[in-house]
This record gives C-alpha cells, structure tokens and sequence, in this order.
C-alpha cells in the first residue's frame, strides 16, 4: 500500500537534510530578474493557442496579527481601509493578464491564500470575485476546486455562508496547536471551539473538503501536549491534515525574532512528536501523502496518487498539475509552460507598478531541457515514490542510466541504506524512506550544491 510508513530512526537522522520542498523544480531560489512581463506575455500567448485550463493563485497579504512563527509575505494592520488600494491595483492586474488569455479556458482551480483572506469585506469579497468571473472563465457547476485558507478567529457563520455562495467549496483551516500556553508563546489565541464553529459551518454549507494545517517543533510544545492536539483534531474529521515542521529560521524572518529559542523543543522531541502523530493518523485511517500531508482513503488525493496521477505545484499536492498557474498579487508566483515568473514581494512596488499600467513581474526562470527532465523525474518521485526509467527515456528521448550515470553511486548507497530499492529498470523508494523523499529527490537537484543550505528547512 502506498500509504504504508517504516520508522527508522537511524535513517531519519543520516538523511534529515536541510534542502527544497519541491514545489517546482527549479527552486524559487534560482529565480533572477532577467525575466519580465516580456517573458510572461510570451507564455500567456502560448497557453492562449493551447488552450490550456487555468490554475488560479490570488495572495491577500493582510492579516490583523502576527503570528510569530510565521514565514508568508504578509502585512500586519488593523487598519482593514489598506485593503481598498489593494484591491484596486489587484483589479488592473486582473485585467492586464486576462486580456492575453482565450475565454474559454477553464478555471479549473482557484486558490485564495495569504495572510488572511478573510481579511477582506463581505463586499469586497464578492467585488474580487465579480472581476475574477468578468475578466476568466469561471466554472458556475461547483465541479472546480476552490479553495480558500481560513482563520477561524476571522470568520464566522455569515462569512462561510459568503465563500460558499461566491463559489468556493474548499478551505483550509489554520490551526497550528491547540495547546494554550504554545498558542500564546507564537501569539496566536484561538480556542477549539472557534475552530469547530467553521467546520461545523463549513459541513452544514456542503463545502467539498476541509484541509487543517498543524506544525510541530513550535515553542513549549511536547510530545505529549501535540498529542493532544492531534487527537482533539482528528475529533474534528478533517478530510485532508498538513503538519509542517516549523523551521526556526530568525536570521530571515522577522517574527521569528520573538520566539524564545529556550523553549523550542529538540530534535528529538521533534522527531517523537512527528513518529507519533504518524501512528495516531495512521490508526484513524488517514494514508501518508507525503511531504506532512495527510488524507483519508477516498480523497482525491489519496486517489489520484493510488492512479499515478498526483502532482505538486507552488499550492502543494494538486491534482491539478496539468493547468497553467496564475498568480495574482504581491508575491504570487506563476507557472505557465516552462516559464516561473514571480510578481514583486514589496507591496508599495507591487501596487506602484501596477498604478502605471505595467505588470509587477520580478523575476523568474525559463526551463531548459535538463530542467525539464529533472523536473518530470522529481515530480515521479516526490508524487508516486516510484520512478519508471522507461517513461522517463521515451518522454526525453534519453538513456535514463547514462544521462544520470554520475548519480549512481549516491542512488547505490541510498538503496544499500534501505531508503530506496534501486535495479536497472525503476527506483523505488521504500516504507522507510517515504519520510524521508526529499532527499532522494535531492540527489537529482543540478542546483543544489550552487545553494545556501540555510535557506532550506530540514527535511523532518
């Protein structure tokens, strides 16, 4: 069964590697500004004549507090009036990409993220969305996949009653610990009730799918107290769980710099929290998707990774791989064709721009062919745990063997170290190193080795 799981400690600890998560390859980290709207323009024109269907990211920065453990592009204010000119620049952007793009591509996936996206108004809710299905094509049947990432401490009732009525059928619910002494240590206060009131919402409105996010490793947590946690979740019946590592990076991310590092947990502690929230998940029926997520058997992604179909962009996990991404708002990030392009991550540059009548592109990157095929080979890996050396060799017309001959002896020792089964035809990565799949992936990282590993979580 691909959700079958092996713990084995000595392994985690030889393999637990600081390196990407592979939301693409190549990594946001090799983006530059030698690409511009020049290049973004050139690819919404190809996925014009293709026709391809639509993936669309909108980023609402705004939250009304910090979250001190957090490492989103973000802006903290009271102030909900900073929405407004947002909203407008937001709006011009809209229609600046839309106009490059056939009306009849399917918005197959929408996704609103942040910060808090419920930040916003009610009416400036339903204006966003009026000018998403003015300017895209929209599906109105409730087949797409439309999500959005929720706060349950900015939302209520009326406000799920909205999303569900503008469209969206999915959410994400930020919960991150339930425990009240971790949730003052990372200032964020939100009690299981607040939570369950959503979710209760979100049921009774028939939205398709619920997703909780958690993270292990934050201040004052223990084995036992995330324990709690999880139990007290998977009360809750989410169809899909995220539990992140939290990556104690304070040299970079400014809200960190209030987390008193005394308190973190160890590594060990870590590692006990993460093995037992695999046993507690693993015993209520949810299957490994790999990369902290979690999901019940009949999800579609537990689905379409049983049917090799699984895929993984800048949202996650997706089964929405084939769909050219759009990114709308500060920081967002696009995939269209072979082209990354990332839009400004400062909002006053962001809005300046736009405000101009030129898009906030900033950098990016053109895939060549050996990005192309590392791509296609870490996506096989990452999405299947498998690799067919066959599928590979006929998409790219290459001898699988000789193209990647000089990874072979690192490829031997992971197999000889039972992280993955290694023979002339496939790799295979075993139970015990399903865990542990960025790293394999990372053996096929070009880059790697040009890169700062500190800018990297570790990979448990």
């Amino acid at each position: 069964m691909l959700d079958a799981i092996r713990w084995d400690t000595d392994l985690i600890r030889r393999y637990d590697l600081a390196g990407p998560r592979y939301t693409s390859y190549p990594t946001a980290v090799q983006f530059d500004s030698q690409v511009g709207t020049f290049d973004l323009f050139h690819a919404l024109r190809d996925s014009r004549k293709a026709l391809r269907p639509l993936s669309l990211y909108v980023h609402v920065p705004f939250c009304a507090n910090i979250c001190y453990y957090c490492a989103c592009n973000k802006v903290i204010t009271k102030d909900r009036g900073r929405a407004l000119s947002y909203l407008q620049r937001l709006e011009q952007e809209i229609q600046l990409i839309a106009c490059h793009l056939d009306p009849s591509q399917k918005v197959e996936q929408l996704h609103f993220g942040g910060g808090t996206p419920t930040f916003l108004s009610h009416d400036e809710l339903r204006q966003l969305m009026a000018q998403l299905r003015k300017h895209f094509n929209l599906l109105d049947d409730d087949s797409g996949d439309y999500g959005i990432e929720i706060d349950p401490r900015e939302a209520d009732w009326s406000t799920m009653g909205l999303l569900r009525e503008l469209g969206f059928n999915r959410v994400s619910i930020g919960v991150q610990d339930l425990d009240p002494a971790v949730q003052r240590a990372v200032n964020r206060l939100q009690s299981l009730e607040e939570t369950r009131a959503v979710i209760d919402a979100a049921r009774t409105l028939q939205f398709r799918s619920i997703n909780i996010d958690l993270i292990y490793g934050l201040p004052k947590q223990t084995p036992e107290n995330f324990a709690r946690t999880v139990d007290e979740v998977m009360s809750l019946q989410p169809d899909r769980l995220s539990v992140f590592n939290y990556a104690h990076l304070p040299e970079r991310f400014m809200p960190q710099r209030r987390i008193n590092s005394d308190e973190l947990p160890t590594p060990a502690q870590k590692l006990e929290m993460l093995q037992g929230t695999i046993e507690q998940l693993t015993k209520a029926g949810y299957r490994y998707i790999g990369m902290d997520h979690f999901a019940l058997p009949d999800d579609e992604l537990a689905i379409a990774q049983e049917e090799s179909t699984l895929q993984r962009n800048f949202q996650g996990y997706t089964t929405h791989g084939h769909c050219d991404l759009i990114g709308l708002g500060v920081s967002a990030i696009s995939q269209i064709g072979d082209l990354y392009c990332q839009n400004s991550s400062d909002l006053n540059q962001y809005q300046n721009t736009l405000a101009s009548a030129q898009l906030a592109t900033s950098r990016g990157l053109l895939c060549n062919a050996d990005d192309r095929l590392r791509r296609a080979v870490i996506q096989q890996l990452i999405c299947t745990f498998g690799l067919e050396f066959a599928q590979i060799e006929q998409a790219f017309n290459i001898d699988f063997q000789g193209y990647f001959g000089e990874l072979w002896p690192q490829l031997q020792g992971m197999a000889d170290d039972g992280l993955i089964e290694l023979d002339n035809e496939r790799i295979t990565v075993l139970p015990a190193g399903r865990l542990l799949v960025r790293s394999v992936c990372m053996v096929f990282d070009a880059y790697l080795e040009q890169q700062n590993r500190q800018r990297f979580s570790r990979v448990i």
